[in-house]
């Protein structure tokens, strides 16, 4: 039986390892869906507490969540993740490519 596409989501950001963060729209290409990153978004609303849901950010680094982004940075931060000035992830030193080590690029690995 073939998974459905928030059971694809949720397989992959299982995977994302500590210190590391993807965009919704790097997910959504990952899944053969370049423009589902909307989806994936809705797919992440609903989200299992159970998998590392701060770990999925704007391609640009910006923190999505509303009333959680305060939450999530907090949990960004003691994971290591690097930010930005303006208060972006740094997506350059952060951003997780399916395939690489979990250290590769990643200097802020706790």
């Amino acid at each position: 039986m073939e998974k459905s596409f928030f059971q694809q989501v949720y397989a992959l950001v299982a995977q994302i390892p500590y210190g590391r963060v993807v965009s919704y729209s790097q997910i959504a290409r990952l899944l053969g869906d370049p423009r589902g990153a909307r989806q994936v978004g809705w797919a992440m609303r609903h989200c299992p507490d159970a998998l590392p849901w701060q770990r999925v950010v704007k391609d640009d680094g910006s923190i999505a969540g509303g009333g959680w982004a305060d939450i999530r940075r907090a949990l960004l931060e003691d994971e290591g993740v690097a930010f930005r000035p303006d208060g972006r992830v740094d997506m350059a030193r952060c951003r997780w490519r399916p395939g690489e080590s979990d250290t590769e690029g990643n200097e802020n690995r706790g």
